[in-house]
């Protein structure tokens, strides 16, 4: 009869950690993407609330406030895992959420006396502090999930960002209209930000061990199952960096986030400027339509996380295998979903919602398909991993915008003028969009086409050469010198050589080095 370990309460202390960095998740991304919703108010206040002052800012500098967070936000990604491996998650999510609270309260005064130039100031230092979340969130997970539970803990945690981006739709366009007005937006996420860190410092820990909440048996339960040295927490693992830039799954995880990242990109970002222009929608004037996307991929997020869990309990399928899977559907069904919009033409807007809605809330399948997969690359690296990865993924929305321009741009006409000036920049996405007109549904095709063969092969190549297998470099000795152990043997055969032979009987009654020292004299 075989023991089963001990696994802990079924709710417990691991599971807080998970649901922490879900809250944490959530404010941030309010905090993060309310200023979509925010500078529509500050530049219609007569549409929301008059009560409020009014800016007149230029399209120009309403693109620069919402683009000004990632300038500093990419700037911190790879910083943040070294931060987070040096003064551990706790400390550095603490301070992230904390800087992220108070310029969120600063923002309206700041505004009053500063313009759109203090606000681009203030959202790049909330990027900033923001660039180190997810280096950290994933170093936090490595350290308390164990193998069988990372798929659900994760994937639970990494859902804060859906919820994160649907309420910060809903309640900021709520606040706008009350007697907060717009700054109350500010003012109601530098609150939540604030009450999430006394959350955070009371009942975070860096990892199991350090816990004061955590019994024994779920201590244990995790610390074995990770596997670790009995020093592990108590030094620093040095990174093998040639080993993770040679290493094939890292870079076909590298490939895979890229192309996820232009695909969602595409998604998120040009289809409601291809609604407008090609179908005559002003589906972002609408707070339910524009959301719905994000709602679907938050509710699909949980449809996700119990199919894995299903498929891994039961032993249906490998953690690689399910990876694999889950990534398959949430590239190539929205791959399909954008060819088939662009073949749409204005008598079918609502087959293009409900295209949009599915294919943006399909792709959500990628957290567990490829976004968790750097911790099952590497446990013990897991946050430089997610650094470097996040890094490179996150100039790509640089890009599209950019890249669909070049595509589009001989056709986009001014007949935004009748709509004085306003464009798409005002609506609820963080990224820069074409002008109000008529586009030409041809060069659109081909714009949707690129985006669905890079998610295509993108998820060819996780197929092809990605893996849920732990790599070799993630072993805590892994730069140890490789003649370490030789000389170590080398010099117990040399010992063994000079050490003199010893009658049996004697070798009870004198210790080694008194044998030596007589026979030295001798």
């Amino acid at each position: 009869m075989t023991h089963k370990p001990c696994k802990g309460p079924r709710l417990g202390v691991r599971h807080l950690q998970s649901f922490l960095l879900f809250l944490g998740l959530t404010v941030m991304h309010i905090a993060r993407l309310n200023v979509s919703v925010a500078i529509v108010a500050m530049t219609n206040a007569a549409t929301t609330n008059p009560n409020f002052p009014e800016y007149e800012w230029t399209l120009k500098q309403k693109s620069y406030i919402l683009s000004s967070f990632y300038w500093g936000y990419i700037l911190t990604l790879c910083p943040g895992s070294f931060l987070c491996r040096r003064y551990g998650a706790k400390v550095v999510l603490f301070v992230a959420s904390c800087g992220t609270a108070v310029f969120s309260l600063m923002t309206p005064w700041c505004i009053t006396w500063g313009g759109w130039q203090v606000f681009c100031a203030i959202r790049i230092l909330q990027g900033l502090f923001q660039g180190v979340i997810f280096p950290c969130v994933t170093e936090h997970l490595a350290m308390w999930s164990p193998p069988e539970e990372r798929n659900r803990l994760g994937a639970f945690s990494y859902t804060g960002t859906d919820c994160g981006t649907v309420l910060a739709m809903f309640i900021s366009g709520m606040i706008a209209k009350g007697a907060m007005g717009w700054p109350g937006i500010s003012y109601v996420s530098g609150a939540l930000c604030a009450a999430w860190c006394f959350l955070w410092l009371i009942f975070a820990s860096n990892n199991a061990t350090e816990s004061r909440f955590i019994g024994e048996a779920e201590c244990k339960y995790i610390e074995s199952s990770l596997e670790h040295n009995e020093d592990f927490h108590d030094r620093t693992i040095p990174i093998p960096w040639k080993a993770i830039w040679t290493s094939v799954p890292f870079l076909a995880l590298l490939v895979t986030r890229c192309a996820e990242t232009y695909g969602l990109s595409t998604l998120q970002a040009e289809i409601p400027s291809y609604m407008n222009g090609v179908l005559n929608m002003e589906i972002q004037s609408n707070a339910v339509f524009s959301s719905l996307p994000f709602l679907a991929m938050w509710l699909l997020s949980y449809v996700y996380l119990i199919a894995a869990d299903v498929l891994l309990k039961k032993k249906i399928l490998s953690l690689t295998s399910v990876r694999k899977l889950f990534n398959t559907l949430s590239f190539w069904i929205p791959a399909a979903a954008l060819i088939g919009i662009g073949f749409l033409s204005e008598e079918n807007k609502n087959l293009a919602i409900v295209l949009m809605t599915v294919s943006v809330g399909v792709n959500s399948g990628a957290t567990i398909g490829s976004s968790l997969n750097s911790i099952d690359l590497s446990p013990n690296h897991a946050g430089i991993l997610i650094g470097l990865s996040n890094t490179v993924a996150n100039v790509i929305p640089i890009l599209t915008p950019l890249i669909a321009g070049e595509i589009v741009a001989d056709k986009v006409s001014q007949a935004s003028k009748k709509n004085d000036g306003k464009s798409q920049i005002e609506n609820n996405n963080k990224y820069m969009y074409f002008p109000i007109s008529q586009h030409n549904r041809g060069q659109w095709q081909i714009v949707f086409g690129l985006a669905a063969v890079i998610f295509f092969l993108g998820n060819v190549v996780f197929i092809i050469w990605g893996t849920a297998k732990a790599q070799p470099w993630d072993a805590d000795d892994f730069l140890k010198p490789k003649d370490a152990e030789s000389a170590c043997q080398k010099s117990k055969s040399i010992v063994a050589e000079v050490a003199p032979p010893i009658d049996p009987v004697l070798e009870q009654q004198i210790s080694w080095p008194e044998r030596y020292t007589a026979k030295a004299i001798e």
